[in-house]
């Protein structure tokens, strides 16, 4: 085992699957969760272990919050530390705001803003007693900048901004970073009902991002940025420019 452990929520793919594989390259052990795809998690797990590190998943709703706790709490006791979380876990349930119904607004605010406060407060005081660790939230652009037809997401993904760079403010005494990552538009299940060639028109870059984008920037935060704290990056190739 390696003398420091990431955790990932949602990584079993897409982003989360690259942070995963990502941290496991630089010599993390690296405990991932997912909520339903067991067999895209297992799939994960074994590329991890070719990596050379120990690896496991954990399968739990993060929107529950006893769940979560009992379930973090679990991974907390077996490996003695957390040294990187990573907050990644997420959905969506687009629609314009006057027809969304409640449950729709309730899944995206559940699972993206209050799922990350239902995995970070065990794990903060594991860090804290360690008086050290680097936490890294997903947020998005459009927790920068509003989209039509997302109002849950990007008042989540805004809230997740909020929270960052609070915890930020009261970690550092304790050496703990928290900072937050915005994709633009990265080459996931999740985008792959979007017509790529007229966003593209709009990214400077002329190209969707790949989830390796978004882990190579993880990284980064975890072991070059040191000196980092309560920032939002933006990783979005120009969109926002």
């Amino acid at each position: 085992m390696s003398e420091k452990l990431a955790l990932v929520t949602g990584g079993s793919r897409g982003i989360g699957a690259a942070v995963a594989k990502e941290l496991a390259s630089a010599g993390y052990d690296v405990v991932i969760t997912y909520a339903g795809n067991e067999e895209a998690a297992n799939k994960t797990v074994e590329e991890l272990k070719t990596l050379g590190v120990d690896a496991g998943a954990y399968k739990f709703d993060v929107s529950n919050n006893e769940e979560t706790v009992n379930v973090v709490n679990e991974i907390i006791e077996k490996y003695g530390r957390v040294d990187v979380l990573v907050n990644n876990a997420g959905i969506t349930r687009d629609g314009l705001f006057m027809r969304m119904n409640k449950d729709n607004w309730d899944a995206v605010i559940n699972t993206n803003l209050s799922g990350a406060y239902n995995v970070t407060q065990p794990i903060v005081k594991v860090m804290m007693k360690q008086r050290s660790g680097v936490i890294i939230n997903m947020a998005s652009i459009v927790g920068v900048y509003g989209n039509a037809g997302q109002a849950n997401y990007a008042a989540a993904k805004a809230g997740i901004i909020g929270f960052t760079k609070s915890l930020a403010k009261e970690l550092a005494s304790r050496n703990i970073r928290v900072n937050a990552i915005a994709p633009g538009f990265i080459a996931t299940d999740m985008t792959k009902g979007l017509d790529a060639e007229k966003v593209v028109e709009h990214i400077p870059l002329k190209r969707l991002g790949q989830p390796e984008d978004i882990a190579k920037t993880v990284k980064f935060l975890c072991d070059e940025g040191s000196y980092i704290t309560g920032q939002v990056i933006q990783v979005d190739g120009g969109l926002t420019v």
